[in-house]
């Protein structure tokens, strides 16, 4: 049975880190994928008075994630250029209104999106949003939802508290993903750091060696109605 898939991301380049080899791979499957970011991923870097910079960058951005997702075989990407690091200064309701709306658009069965344990407060506010817009109330679409990790954000924060049970595996598409990062050429990091192509590989590695996979991505199942 064919799904569809709404992936709910707080920056440009979170849907590639915590899920993108397997959003590769369920298109390839023929399962319908669509993104929605939340954020412009820019401002937070820059001072107020750097506006023309700053709108110079979140079109370089905003191109690289779509590149990024071409890559991974999405097509379908929205972004509501809410501001960067500071979804706490919106009202949760204007959130969930704006990604109710996509919602609609799209009629997911399932969503992937942040762990509410994440360090980052946008990924944490994203994952409060998802859960509010997919309440299980009679005639909601959404009936399976899954958190994934960020690197340098899940693994950064303490207590740690994400703590998969569901493993996907990506060996034929963890390249894939690795090349979708790299058309976000502003957000790669050298290694060691947890976005450089040397730490995905090793982060996939790791959850293969779990689950019994050459590479795997891992997720926390929030719900799953059958």
């Amino acid at each position: 049975m064919k799904k569809k898939i709404l992936v709910v991301a707080a920056h440009p380049d979170d849907e590639v880190l915590g899920c993108g080899a397997a959003v590769a791979r369920f298109v390839k499957e023929g399962h319908s994928v669509a993104t929605v970011i939340l954020g412009e991923g820019v401002t937070a870097r820059y001072s107020d008075g750097a506006s023309g910079r700053q709108d110079r960058e979140k079109k370089k951005l905003k191109e690289q994630m779509t590149a990024a997702n071409q890559v991974l075989g999405v097509k379908d990407v929205h972004q509501l250029d809410l501001p960067d690091n500071k979804l706490d200064t919106v009202s949760l309701l204007e959130i969930v209104q704006r990604l109710e709306e996509i919602k609609r658009q799209v009629r997911p069965d399932t969503v992937l999106t942040h762990h509410w344990g994440d360090l980052n407060i946008d990924h944490r506010i994203t994952y409060n949003a998802v859960m509010t817009a997919c309440r299980p109330m009679k005639g909601e679409p959404v009936r399976e939802i899954y958190a994934f990790e960020v690197p340098s954000s899940s693994e950064w924060a303490y207590p740690r508290t994400f703590d998969p049970t569901l493993y996907i595996d990506v060996e034929e598409t963890i390249v894939q993903k690795i090349k979708a990062m790299r058309c976000y050429r502003s957000e790669m990091r050298p290694a060691p750091h947890p976005r450089s192509a040397k730490s995905l590989l090793a982060i996939a590695q790791r959850w293969g060696s779990v689950s019994g996979c050459a590479y795997a991505e891992a997720f926390q199942v929030v719900r799953a109605i059958r």
